[in-house]
């Protein structure tokens, strides 16, 4: 008789352990797959891209505007990176292992230029870049419905302001046309060329 009630605490506690790691791995797909995560991990990526760019805007750029940008994309976007990191990990939510094949596209591109080329495709990038990321931190600050997501993207919105406009007096530096958008007018989809 004993052997039977061990037996049977034996078997059900093996069903609660395989019932709580099935539970927390649904959980960590959860959080994957929600849109709190998918921004978080987005926004990651993004940051990842900025400082790689930061990166090559010190060594490859040759207007001190441009270089200054970078310089300032790497500091601010590695403390993005840090804060994001633990919000990932609080979520079990990995941290992304590399850039998606546009971003690593991006870069590789940006890599092989030098000086003024450099600078203007360099500044062009991030004009377009700073918008999205804009509207996609204001989303999420609006509609997200993880509280320390939203609140990351409500106060990350000034820094990413800042940069726009950081990057709009570098344009005008480095002979990028923008509008009242921030968007390049020269490569603008939407624009008619004359």
């Amino acid at each position: 008789m004993l052997f039977k009630r061990v037996g049977l605490m034996t078997a059900l506690v093996t069903a609660l352990a395989v019932c709580f790691v099935y539970a927390a791995d649904n959980d960590n797909n959860d959080a994957k797959d929600s849109k709190d995560g998918k921004f978080l991990t987005e926004a990651a990526q993004g940051g990842i891209m900025e400082v790689e760019l930061g990166r090559l805007a010190v060594t490859n750029g040759q207007n001190d505007a441009v270089k200054k940008f970078g310089q300032r994309m790497i500091d601010d976007h590695s403390k993005a990176n840090d804060e994001l990191r633990q919000l990932m990990s609080k979520r079990d939510l990995p941290w992304p292992r590399d850039l998606d094949r546009k971003q690593r596209h991006e870069v590789d591109k940006l890599s092989k230029l030098m000086g003024a080329d450099f600078d203007h495709e360099y500044i062009e990038l991030m004009l377009k870049d700073h918008q999205k990321d804009i509207a996609e931190f204001e989303k999420e600050a609006k509609e997200g419905d993880d509280a320390e997501a939203k609140d990351f993207a409500d106060k990350t919105l000034a820094v990413l302001r800042e940069h726009l406009a950081m990057a709009k007096d570098a344009a005008g530096q480095v002979g990028v046309k923008v509008d009242d958008k921030g968007m390049d007018k020269d490569h603008d989809m939407n624009h008619d060329h004359d």
